[in-house]
């Protein structure tokens, strides 16, 4: 069983009623790599779920409900922290790949502990930097069991 690191969109997905496919897409993603304890967060992820849905003139949800679901995804998912070679590790990916820096945390928190895949559909699909795979879980041919 490979280790699948969720990016900050599979999140926001899961409470985006604008999104309907993509909210069940989220919601079945979540709760499969929560059962089968195969996904992992970046504390970046959370920390971008937390302002992604709490902002704008219609937040998805209130400041109260943001919180009560990062603490659930802090007890249901380990949780890597922000850390200096991360943040170097970056930096790096920036100059060597083009990423955005905040794209490039997502990465390199993947890398330095060895998470393989990233579920995300802000890189290219199926492109692979230094061993980790980028595979978009909201694609049509997306299937999870093909990852599991």
């Amino acid at each position: 069983m490979t280790a699948i690191l969720l990016d900050t969109n599979v999140l926001v997905y899961a409470f985006d009623k604008a999104e309907p496919d993509k909210r069940a897409q989220a919601m079945q993603l979540i709760l499969e790599l929560q059962t089968g304890s195969l996904g992992c967060l970046s504390i970046q992820c959370l920390s971008e779920f937390f302002n992604a849905t709490t902002r704008g003139a219609t937040p998805k949800l209130s400041i109260d409900e943001a919180l009560t679901h990062v603490q659930d995804y802090l007890l249901a998912f380990p949780t890597f922290p922000l850390t200096q070679s991360i943040v170097l590790a970056a930096a790096r990916g920036v100059r060597d790949h083009s990423l955005s820096f905040y794209d490039a945390q997502i990465w390199a928190s993947a890398l330095i502990n060895e998470i393989p895949l990233i579920f995300s559909e802000d890189f290219q699909d199926g492109q692979t930097l230094e061993g980790v795979r980028f595979v978009n879980p909201f694609a049509e041919t997306f299937e999870l069991e093909k990852w599991i």
